[in-house]
């Protein structure tokens, strides 16, 4: 049997799936944080029954101040009110001084709202052997309940690399390690993830961060979406018609991922223009406004949201 027919051999129907959204930060004209909008965001994100990931790249973590990042935080925890979880990214890039100690300072932030942070990479530690690596994840994470890490593809960000084998297994050997979010965009990669997972520790959750491939739950992964933020409701139904066997799953599963292939199109980063525009047309959002240092999509994108919203049934067709 080759690897590939091994590999796609792990289609696991009837699976629950657990489904995160990377939550857009919604904006004013002006460029501020339109903290309404995401207030309301991130409640139909949870009501919908995913869980929200805040301060991620989809909600623009590479250009915020940290006074900006901790409001952000702030709102979140508002938002969803005591004791309901959720992600927040812990983004360290651009920052002088000991790795260790700023993925800490950004940790115990997330923490002190009740949040579980997800440890951007760095490029400080690109190429580094594995036990250095390691070394840092498993001291900044230290003592928390649980935390996740990010194996980010540089098509999003120049801080991301896809680690070697040996750099994930290790990492899986970090009891405070409860999972990665895998955004390679190749499904063979996260294939392969999912199998070194099965082998030597089960328990460790692969959340897909693959806006080209969401099948990818239908292989054993879990995910962490930016395409999700476009629509979390739709997300959850297609996630309860897997779990259920409903062949309703199929059309759904098609619908959302050619919102994807349209949203993620080259240059990857604009995909928040166009989730600003989505959320915009179905009225989740008051303005399509994109982060002002954020790649923008052209004036036709509208075209192509209202499209792909009116496939799906967000708008009359």
């Amino acid at each position: 049997m080759s690897e590939l027919e091994s590999l796609l051999r792990r289609v696991k129907p009837g699976r629950k799936v657990r489904g995160i959204a990377a939550t857009l930060l919604p904006l004013r004209e002006d460029g501020s944080t339109h903290e309404e909008d995401f207030v309301r965001h991130v409640r139909a994100t949870h009501a919908a029954g995913l869980m929200n990931a805040v301060n991620m790249d989809t909600g623009y973590a590479n250009y915020l101040s940290d006074v900006e990042k901790a409001r952000v935080l702030d709102l979140t925890r508002m938002a969803l009110g005591p004791g309901a979880p959720f992600v927040a990214g812990a983004y360290i890039e651009g920052k002088e001084g000991d790795v260790v100690a700023l993925y800490r300072r950004e940790i115990e932030a997330i923490a002190a709202r009740g949040g579980t942070p997800i440890l951007f990479q760095t490029a400080r530690l690109h190429g580094r052997p594995a036990t250095e690596v390691t070394a840092v994840y498993r001291q900044a994470t230290e003592g928390l309940s649980a935390a996740l890490a990010f194996e980010l593809g540089r098509m999003f960000a120049p801080n991301g690399e896809i680690w070697p084998e040996e750099v994930f297994l290790r990492l899986m050997e970090i009891e405070t390690l409860r999972g990665a979010k895998h955004s390679s965009l190749d499904h063979l990669t996260e294939l392969r993830r999912l199998a070194l997972r099965d082998r030597h520790r089960p328990d460790f959750a692969i959340y897909t961060g693959n806006d080209l491939g969401i099948d990818m739950i239908e292989y054993g992964s879990d995910y962490l979406l930016g395409l999700a933020t476009f629509c979390p409701d739709q997300f959850a139904a297609r996630d309860r018609a897997w779990e259920t066997g409903d062949p309703a799953y199929l059309g759904l599963s098609h619908a959302l991922q050619h919102l994807g292939n349209v949203a993620f199109r080259a240059p990857v980063p604009a995909y928040k223009h166009s989730a600003a525009i989505f959320l915009h047309l179905t009225g989740r959002i008051s303005t399509p406004t994109p982060h002002p240092r954020n790649p923008r999509r052209p004036d036709w994108e509208t075209e192509m949201m209202r499209s792909c919203a009116e496939r799906l049934g967000l708008l009359p067709a």
